[in-house]
C-alpha cells in the first residue's frame, strides 16, 4: 500500500541532507509566483531519483525546491540559476 505522507514529500525517509538557505523565503515566493517559468529550465536532480521517477512516475525535488515528475529532456532548457547557485554553494564552486 502507498504511503500518502510519502507522495506528499518524495525525499522523506529517503536520507538526504539538508542544505540551509538564508534566502528561503524569497525562493518560497518565487517559486509560487514564478507563473510556469521553473518549467523552462533544467533543474539539479541527482541521477538516482530520475531514474526512480521514470520506473515509479514519482516527482522528484530539484535543489531550488521545485517539485516535478521529469518527463522533457532537459539539456533543451538553460539551467536553473537557482538549482545552479545553490549547487555551487554546495560544491564549493567547483563543478
Amino acid at each position: 500500500m502507498e504511503d500518502p505522507e510519502r507522495e506528499q514529500n518524495p525525499d522523506q525517509g529517503t536520507g538526504t541532507a539538508v542544505l540551509d538557505r538564508p534566502d528561503t523565503e524569497t525562493a518560497e515566493k518565487t517559486r509560487l509566483n514564478d507563473q510556469g517559468d521553473a518549467d523552462r529550465f533544467a533543474h539539479y536532480v541527482s541521477r538516482e531519483r530520475i531514474a526512480e521517477s521514470k520506473l515509479t512516475g514519482r516527482p522528484v525535488v530539484a535543489l531550488c525546491g521545485k517539485v516535478w515528475v521529469p518527463k522533457h529532456d532537459p539539456s533543451q532548457y538553460p539551467v536553473c540559476p537557482d538549482c545552479k547557485r545553490i549547487y555551487e554553494q554546495m560544491t564549493g564552486g567547483n563543478h
